[in-house]
């Protein structure tokens, strides 16, 4: 561990005990760039609490400055900048703040680097800064010791604030420490509104007597660097005056000092040049008066630019603070401010503090929210592993990668996205859907699975789409075959696993003797699965569990144990693993763990403890192969194995309930009951026993699933039975071709590989 850290560990445990008499620091975002994990402090100088950057970004590597700049040779080195986040990778990196105080605000954002070795290669670097969308400064270094501090006044668009480092190609970019302060909104006006940022030239305290030049009296946290000419002298007052008058609020320790001329007739200059002609300046003066004037004296100011007046004569008050500013830009080169005793003035005049700001125009725009939130969520649930911050298509030289944008006149917008041998897994987020000006989307080579879905087709824009080299299973939907046939789409994919038009339905068929929706026939055979009566005769796991003293646990419920015959009756078979249990005893321990793999309880494996739960959660593995038409345990691609409910919940996760359902219901289904029946499953494989349903419950809550989707039905199921006994093919499946010798059915999904039977 090096000096640095050990100083870092000390200081944070020596603080935690500091009374810290500061100002509030509501609202305050203070950044250590590159400091140690989970490290939060309050420095002692300012009495202002920084913490780790981590939680702010993740790129860029971390780095202590070289001994020869840091501690212990410099004791009095600010604690924020002695270590670096530096970013070798991409063109550009972000910090993504989130001001409490939300968007349309008024923020002041500090930036502070200091070089210091950290690298070890003596190489001064230069790279740009930039707020959101727009260019704020460039950063250029003196010499490796040189605190360079870079700050702008900007009103947040959004509720996110992104400070980007912009690689120029001229060192590595890196930051020492990053802070967000909240401002009135009211103050720091131009005659541009919101329709610019006021980047900071210069901030001086010209009275200044003794102090760091930053100070806990000052609500916003401004620094204020001493200055003075050999032409000025100083004064000050310990009496009271109001700085909270005015929104400005300067501290008191710079409102209280003040300077004025040495020769009472002499005004108090300021002069700079720009290097740039067209830069637009802001200057704003701070007065109070600090003497108590005699009745016979006064002190009348007038203030000055290149020779033309900026203000009327004014007497400062005693008081509170005043702070005047020019209402239109300064431009050109050369620049001179003078403060000038006004002509009926007896008193030289005093100038307590300025600032002098430049108008940084906001020419850049964002790209439309909606497509930020999309990327930002597609980001989130593929954990993509590009340099993704800040906006996608701004500033125009440095979208992220593998992104292409429209750029109109008011906004941006993606028309392509290249995620290629991203690595990305699971299905395929329902976040592309909001992309809807996207014309081309490559995802090939990834570990993408589960179907192709059909909000593909909403994008209207698109006319490349490849989906090669993934695990897709399914049916390619109607619309997006439509409009590859029809040449408006270039849609690459692999023919493994995936069918075109009617060759899904010619697998494996399901034929149905009544006109219903699939679904219903789903819920039917979960139903008369778990609970049916015939005749007098109960069976099911209903009456097994409830009906039957003492109870029976099956132990093996599986869909090779379940029967149906041609009148859709039901019965459990093979109860050669089956338990009794005492009515008083609602486990048992067993010594050996029986059933099928794929089935068996996770609790009962680990514990050896047998009760009824065990086969709630196996009948539940059975309600998950009905919905998906997928085996217990299936192999994937890649020659593992995957249980059911591990395929299931990714598409849980994103909600898409498309994804879960077989492909080969094509759609014919309530969502609302899918979601209902999925739900039941999932309550039914629950890790603990205590927190999975009785078969009464589920008897329950299947029921309420099947009424809700009969309520979607044109005509009640025995209307239909009636109507249909024949065997009639109506929409997608039948039965009867599967009718055995022995007047059971099989009810089988799909092929040998991929889908396996539900019941039989």
């Amino acid at each position: 561990m090096g000096a640095h850290s050990v100083f870092l560990i000390l200081f944070g445990v020596i603080a935690i005990a500091i009374v810290v008499h500061g100002q509030g620091q509501a609202g305050f975002i203070s950044i250590d760039c590159g400091s140690p994990p989970n490290i939060n402090y309050v420095d002692t100088d300012t009495g202002i609490s920084y913490t780790w950057d981590a939680p702010y970004i993740n790129s860029g590597v971390n780095a202590n400055v070289s001994e020869q700049y840091g501690y212990p040779a410099n004791p009095v080195l600010p604690f924020p900048l002695a270590d670096v986040r530096s970013f070798p990778q991409g063109n550009r990196n972000c910090y993504t703040l989130t001001p409490s105080d939300g968007k349309g605000n008024l923020y002041l954002i500090r930036a502070s680097f200091m070089y210091g070795n950290y690298d070890g290669k003596k190489a001064l670097p230069e790279f740009d800064l930039y707020v959101n969308v727009n260019f704020w400064s460039t950063v250029t270094f003196r010499n490796a010791s040189e605190n360079v501090i870079k700050e702008i006044l900007t009103f947040a668009e959004s509720d996110t604030v992104y400070v980007c480092l912009v690689n120029k190609g001229k060192g590595t970019p890196f930051i020492s420490a990053l802070e967000l302060r909240p401002m009135n909104s009211s103050i720091y006006g131009t005659e541009f509104g919101r329709n610019v940022s006021l980047v900071l030239y210069q901030r001086y305290d010209t009275g200044f007597v003794n102090g760091t030049g930053r100070y806990q009296r000052d609500v916003y946290d401004r620094i204020w660097s001493p200055y003075s000419q050999p032409s000025w002298n100083t004064t000050m007052t310990t009496g009271y005056i109001d700085i909270f008058q005015s929104g400005y609020k300067p501290p008191d320790e710079v409102i209280k000092t003040a300077a004025y001329p040495k020769s009472d007739d002499e005004p108090l200059e300021l002069s700079w040049t720009s290097d740039d002609p067209d830069a637009r300046f802001y200057a704003y003066l701070y007065f109070a008066e600090l003497e108590s004037l005699k009745r016979d004296e006064s002190r009348k100011i007038k203030i000055m630019w290149n020779g033309s007046p900026v203000s009327g004569a004014f007497n400062p008050s005693p008081e509170y603070s005043m702070t005047l500013s020019n209402s239109r830009a300064f431009t050109g080169k050369d620049h001179w401010i003078s403060v000038q005793k006004a002509a009926d003035s007896t008193l030289p005049p005093i100038l307590n503090a300025i600032e002098i700001f430049t108008a940084q125009s906001l020419d850049e725009f964002p790209t439309i929210a909606e497509e930020v939130y999309a990327m930002e969520s597609i980001r989130s649930t593929y954990k993509v592993q590009k340099a993704w911050t800040g906006d996608p298509c701004s500033p125009r030289l440095f979208p992220w990668e593998g992104v292409g944008c429209i750029y109109n006149d008011s906004d941006h917008h993606i028309k392509s996205l290249n995620l290629s041998s991203s690595g990305l897994q699971g299905p395929i987020a329902l976040s592309f859907r909001n992309l809807s000006h996207l014309e081309s989307l490559d995802l090939s080579n990834n570990n993408l699975r589960g179907f192709v879905p059909e909000f593909l087709a909403d994008l209207k824009q698109l006319k490349y789409l490849n989906l090669k080299g993934n695990k897709f299973v399914g049916f390619i939907p109607k619309s997006l075959r439509k409009e590859s046939k029809a040449g408006g789409l270039a849609l690459i994919m692999d023919e493994q696993n995936i069918c075109h038009s009617r060759s899904c339905r010619d697998r494996n068929n399901i034929i149905v003797p009544i006109v219903v929706s699939t679904l219903l026939i789903l819920l039917i055979a979960a139903l008369v699965i778990i609970c049916i009566i015939r005749r007098e005769r109960k069976i099911g796991l209903e009456y097994l569990h409830h009906g039957c003293r003492p109870p029976i646990v099956h132990r093996d419920v599986k869909t090779a144990n379940i029967l149906l015959n041609d009148n859709l009756e039901a019965k459990i078979a093979d109860f050669g693993l089956s338990k009794v249990f005492p009515e008083d005893d609602l486990s048992h321990v067993v010594t050996a763990v029986m059933g099928t793999p794929g089935y068996v309880d996770p609790e009962y494996y680990n514990t050896f403890k047998l009760n009824e739960k065990s086969d709630v959660y196996s009948f539940g593995i059975v309600l998950l192969e009905i919905i998906t038409g997928r085996r217990s345990i299936m192999k994937t691609d890649d020659g593992d194995k995957m249980n059911v409910v591990h395929y299931v919940e990714p598409f849980l996760e994103i909600g898409d309930i498309d994804g879960v359902v077989d492909a080969r219901l094509h759609g014919d289904f309530s969502s609302n009951s899918a979601w209902k029946f999925v739900e039941i499953a999932m309550t039914c494989v629950k890790d603990r026993g205590v927190h999975r349903p009785t078969m009464n419950q589920i008897v329950s809550d299947l029921k309420q699933c099947l009424a809700a989707e009969l309520a979607r039905e044109p005509q009640s199921l025995l209307e239909k039975e009636e109507k249909n006994r024949k065997t009639i093919p109506v929409r997608k499946y039948s039965i009867s071709d599967y009718i055995s010798s022995s007047g059971s059915v099989s009810l089988t999904f799909g092929d040998n590989n991929t889908h396996g039977p539900t019941a039989r």
